[in-house]
């Protein structure tokens, strides 16, 4: 499929989509006329880097974790190893502490607008 076509079904635009292949997160073969042809795991492929990125990866960290990921059928990659599972847990972590440092900041600003709805 053509670049237009997958950006239509995976809702990420084609600039998103060129800045993947230079990240080497997604590779396309090439026409005789230098178009860019994605296979159909492409979608997939496109979908999971979508999920990564949501999850506040870098673009490095997911170009080295990408290859580790379950393959298309659902099975476990040939290439995951226990490093991939410390890497997520890494990640994991990370979130949680971007998390309870922002509840800690919410609970700040919610003393801050109780002491304001009790001012004078």
């Amino acid at each position: 499929m053509r670049i237009g076509e997958l950006a239509r079904r995976t809702a990420v635009s084609e600039r998103s989509l060129r800045y993947y292949e230079q990240q080497g997160l997604l590779t396309a073969d090439r026409t005789p006329g230098g178009h860019r042809a994605y296979p159909e795991s492409a979608v997939a492929r496109v979908v999971r880097i979508q999920e990564l990125f949501a999850a506040g990866l870098c673009s490095t960290k997911i170009a080295q974790l990408l290859p580790c990921t379950r393959d298309e059928d659902g099975a476990p990659s040939a290439s995951a190893t226990p490093w991939l599972l410390t890497e997520l847990a890494g990640e994991r972590a990370r979130i949680d502490e971007t998390i309870a440092e922002l509840l800690r900041a919410r609970a700040v600003l919610d003393e801050v607008i109780d002491a304001a709805r009790v001012a004078p």
